[in-house]
């Protein structure tokens, strides 16, 4: 038993070293000058730095996802806070900051196909549409275009180049950057947005406030219906979110029969628990059928 294992062994080494003899002698053989391996560096190097690239606009597009979040936070207090204008001062000062993001990543897109990267920040940017409209909304109580949100996104970008006239002035050199939303990364932020003003409706409920309730569900239909046409022509995330807009309209539409119908009967710090529960009713409906 013992010879078995030994000679086992023994031919388990032999062939290990004929298999590095063999790794050796090919590696002699590679002529690092050949124009194919030359040409195989060259596509590393490439590939090497369309990773790092990607890498980056992930990060980008994390950072502008968790900013984005915290804009929808500071904006849900303007119903709440004695001073709106603070709130709103607060929630420009954050999109600034998200552009500035939005900049460096129409940096990294220089030259470059946006749509082999896309993947890596489209969450982001949908955050982002879902952010600034929202902001945009409470102030004009409007739906901002993508137009409107795409002339926001153009930078000025300045280049200095030392020129050779006989002055050896330092002049500027301006290029234009921008990085243009796509409809899609617009349509899903939009249904997105619906999820907020649902929330913002509930919030509003609670204060007392009866009329932004009756507003909203107007806006929503409107936001529906264009959702509707669309239907399953569109990409797939789209119909899929289409369910959840419809939830929040209907949460919505609850809340304005619930003020119209029962809204001179309950004090107005009892019918936003109403609302609450009524809204559970419905998700549980919804859930059984």
């Amino acid at each position: 038993m013992g010879d078995k294992e030994g000679s086992g062994a023994l031919k388990k080494c032999k062939s290990d070293f004929k298999r590095s003899q063999w790794k050796d002698e090919k590696a002699s053989i590679i002529d690092s000058s050949s124009p194919v391996v030359i040409a195989f560096k060259s596509f590393q190097h490439e590939l090497d730095a369309r990773h790092d690239k990607y890498e980056r606009l992930v990060k980008l597009g994390r950072d502008i996802t968790i900013e984005s979040k915290r804009t929808i936070f500071i904006l849900h207090r303007v119903i709440s806070e004695p001073n709106r204008d603070d709130v709103l001062k607060e929630a420009k000062k954050k999109l600034d900051a998200i552009q500035e993001k939005i900049r460096q990543m129409a940096q990294e897109l220089v030259s470059e196909d946006m749509y082999q990267y896309h993947r890596a920040y489209t969450s982001g940017l949908q955050e982002y549409v879902e952010a600034v409209t929202f902001q945009h909304f409470i102030t004009n109580r409007t739906l901002l275009s993508l137009e409107d949100i795409n002339r926001g996104l153009i930078f000025e970008n300045l280049h200095y180049t030392v020129t050779n006239d006989s002055l050896g002035k330092e002049q500027s050199e301006q290029n234009v950057l921008s990085l243009q939303i796509t409809s899609v990364d617009y349509l899903l932020g939009v249904a997105d947005l619906t999820g907020e003003l649902m929330r913002l409706c509930i919030s509003s409920v609670w204060n007392g406030d009866i009329d932004t309730p009756f507003q909203l569900t107007q806006f929503l239909r409107d936001i529906f219906d264009g959702f509707a046409y669309i239907g399953n022509t569109g990409p797939y995330e789209i119909s899929r979110k289409l369910h959840s807009l419809k939830q929040s309209l209907s949460k919505v539409e609850n809340a304005c029969y619930t003020l119209k119908v029962r809204g001179s009967e309950i004090p107005k710090h009892m019918l936003a628990d109403l609302f609450v529960s009524k809204c559970e009713l419905l998700e549980h409906d919804e859930g059984i059928s």
